[in-house]
């Protein structure tokens, strides 16, 4: 029976500037033979479901075009990016290095779950350079680095970190999360993985998971390709659209963000109550050097220390918030602060402080809209920590 869908379809062709969403769980083969031959497929093509349809496909090839890089594998968060990378490649018996500043989940990952398999873990400092040769071992596999640090913003010196690694035939992971692809590119400083959460500025709505890991050799690209398979890290297609769409965007919303961002830091740097502004991109920041040596931006993200008040006025501070969410994520257009208490600062490896920190997340709302928000929140702040019931 003829399908009268057919001839409208020839008459009609259609091209759109979104790309498609493709959809499944289960690949369909030609014949016995193919179907046989499946696995031979990868790591560029399509098998089952759990290694992506052309849809993530085309996100993987838009972002190692963003990192100027041969491969790239989405998975479906930030974290499972990081911890996918980590399982690619290291065994019982390794010694695994792991910035003191990193994203806390991986930290978590390698010393409560990866040490009791016999991994040796061990966390370094997370300004650090060259010197890193010292915590090298013969049996070290891979060091995990975040530049700047995910709260305390700690600046290692990478291209320095990563000829040291190549040197002694170990692995480099970096989560470039915030600075993007638009402002720095590992791979072109010597990085083996460029590791971004896609969740956030790749994004930018705060509506998504994903993760991606970038890599220029072939050999690292299957293998992670498998240990996707295997771990099951499967991204949803639905998800590939989001961030598709959220690329489209991205320069425009970094530039933007980036601008307000340090327009905001450098006013809060003024300010009597904040003991200190960390953010690279600052001049008084121990690691604006660094910044300025290697990268073109400076993101949407800064850290906060105030002068010591109690539990109170912190809370006092973040009541009196209106535009700012209470949330700790970041990068998309909606400003986000976030709160790490004095406790966990002090119990941190090479602690850059004992004090609370307050981390700031710049969206895309007037610039002026948000300092007033601050200065709200930072008289509030005062008011208890004065002991004043104003």
């Amino acid at each position: 029976m003829k399908n009268i869908n057919q001839d409208f379809a020839a008459d009609q062709p259609f091209r759109s500037l979104s790309p498609a969403v493709m959809r499944a769980s289960t690949v369909v083969f030609d014949s016995l033979a193919d179907f046989a031959r499946r696995k031979e497929r990868q790591p560029d093509g399509f098998s089952y479901g759990i290694t992506g349809t052309p849809t993530a496909r085309e996100l993987e090839r838009r972002i190692a075009e963003l990192e100027e890089g041969a491969h790239c594998v989405v998975t479906p968060s930030g974290q499972s990016a990081l911890m996918t990378t980590v399982m690619g490649f290291v065994r019982g018996g390794d010694h695994l290095l792991v910035s003191a500043a990193c994203y806390g989940a991986l930290r978590t990952f390698a010393q409560n779950w990866l040490a009791r398999f016999n991994v040796d873990v061990e966390v370094y400092p997370p300004a650090i350079g060259a010197d890193i040769e010292r915590y090298l071992k013969p049996n070290t596999k891979m060091i995990c680095m975040e530049s700047p640090g995910t709260v305390t913003m700690e600046m290692p010196d990478i291209p320095a970190i990563a000829a040291v690694a190549k040197r002694h035939g170990v692995l480099t992971m970096m989560d470039n999360t915030w600075a993007s692809p638009l402002a720095f590119r590992p791979l072109n400083h010597g990085v083996d993985f460029s590791v971004e959460a896609a969740t956030k500025l790749f994004g930018g709505h705060s509506d998504l998971l994903l993760g991606s890991i970038s890599m220029n050799d072939a050999g690292y690209y299957a293998t992670l390709r498998e240990t996707q398979s295997i771990l099951g890290q499967q991204t949803s297609p639905d998800d590939c659209f989001l961030v598709l769409r959220g690329l489209e965007t991205l320069r425009v919303r970094f530039a933007a963000q980036s601008r307000t961002a340090l327009e905001i830091a450098q006013v809060l740097e003024q300010q009597p109550l904040v003991e200190k502004v960390l953010f690279p991109a600052l001049p008084s920041d121990m690691g604006h050097g660094l910044w300025k040596r290697d990268f073109t931006g400076n993101g949407c993200l800064f850290s906060l220390i105030l002068r010591p008040a109690p539990e109170s006025a912190f809370t006092a501070f973040f009541d009196a918030l209106q535009h700012f969410a209470i949330g700790a994520s970041w990068g998309g257009v909606h400003s986000l602060a976030a709160y790490y208490p004095a406790p966990l600062q002090a119990d941190r490896l090479f602690p850059l402080t004992d004090q609370p920190i307050i981390r700031l997340s710049i969206g895309l709302e007037a610039p002026g809209v948000l300092l007033q928000d601050l200065q709200a929140a930072l008289s509030a702040f005062a008011n208890v920590a004065n002991g004043s019931d104003a």
